[in-house]
């Protein structure tokens, strides 16, 4: 039940960027240094993606087709009721925010960690989870341009050419290299999640920073954090509920059915905050992220305490 490291460190960012904000030229030129480190970080998410990984998760296909029905359909439909709220009756970021939570990859290490907590199939969250990471690079930009037309994402070249350079090109050439980089990724697998933790800071501090300089931070009202309160909990109690209930009707054995709640449940902070930071305008990316925040916490908690409870319960299999 204690509270996530990164979002601890996540915060420490957020307070910083009250206190000292960046803005102007320097806020131009971190803007650079931003646009770099996600370019760092998707080169990395591609060399560490081994080809027997994405070969191993043929064998089964119907349980990751219904983890990636549930995060790229169930929760898009989930989230394109709230473009129909009046205007007005929350701030544009937030909404953009909650409608973006919607579109966003499943997590990696923490769907893994739980479903193995849990007793689920490891091999299968570990497949499932990286696909998704790996598609999402893709199907989440797309997503935003087809559901958030009115957001300043709507299709354009710029943006696609920015969302190619940005992400899918690191990505492939970090593939490529595995030719050459895969021992070195394998033996500093921990050193090199530190980078990546590291970018999302510097992101998430430069987003919170164009908020607070701008004073946009002054349009999150109360009725902002109640409604991101009101739609981020009671979506992650029916998803939760819903990839169990679609796993049963899978006939999916018991440790299948615990990948695909805890992948078909996740939404990713460190793959979601470098795509809104790339897809939408600097100066808003800050209030975007907020609902991904508060449902990336929930998930963590939530997720804990359901993989005890079934690890608790699982059979005796001696």
């Amino acid at each position: 039940m204690k509270i996530d490291r990164m979002t601890l460190v996540i915060l420490g960012a957020l307070a910083f960027s009250i206190v000292l904000p960046i803005s102007g030229q320097a806020a131009e030129v971190y803007d650079v240094i931003t646009k770099v480190a996600v370019f760092v970080l998707f080169f990395g998410y591609g060399a560490r993606l081994s080809g027997q990984e994405v070969l191993a998760g043929i064998r089964h296909w119907r349980l990751h087709i219904v983890i990636l029905l549930c995060t790229f359909v169930i929760f898009p439909l989930l989230g394109a009721p709230l473009l129909l709220l009046p205007d007005g009756f929350v701030s544009e970021p937030v909404l953009i925010g909650l409608v973006f939570l919607c579109l966003v990859p499943s997590t990696v290490q923490s769907s893994i960690n739980m479903t193995s907590l849990a007793g689920g199939n490891i091999p299968a969250a570990m497949i499932s989870a990286t696909t998704s990471n790996v598609l999402g690079v893709v199907l989440t930009p797309l997503l935003v341009m087809l559901m958030l037309p009115t957001s300043g994402s709507g299709f354009s070249w710029q943006i696609a050419l920015d969302v190619f350079v940005q992400l899918l090109l690191p990505f492939i050439l970090g593939q490529i290299s595995r030719i050459v980089t895969a021992k070195f990724m394998a033996r500093n697998k921990a050193r090199l999640k530190l980078l990546d933790q590291l970018v999302i800071v510097l992101i998430v501090y430069g987003a919170f920073s164009g908020m607070f300089a701008t004073g946009m931070w002054r349009q999150l009202g109360l009725t902002d954090l109640l409604v991101t309160l009101g739609f981020t909990l009671p979506l992650l109690a029916l998803m939760l509920w819903f990839t169990w209930k679609f796993a049963s009707w899978m006939k999916f054995d018991r440790k299948d059915k615990i990948a695909v709640m805890f992948c078909g449940t996740k939404k990713s902070l460190v793959t979601g905050v470098p795509i809104a930071a790339v897809m939408f305008p600097a100066a808003t990316v800050g209030m975007i992220v907020v609902p991904l925040m508060v449902y990336h916490q929930a998930q963590i908690l939530v997720s804990s305490m359901l993989a005890a409870r079934l690890a608790a319960s699982a059979p005796n299999e001696d």
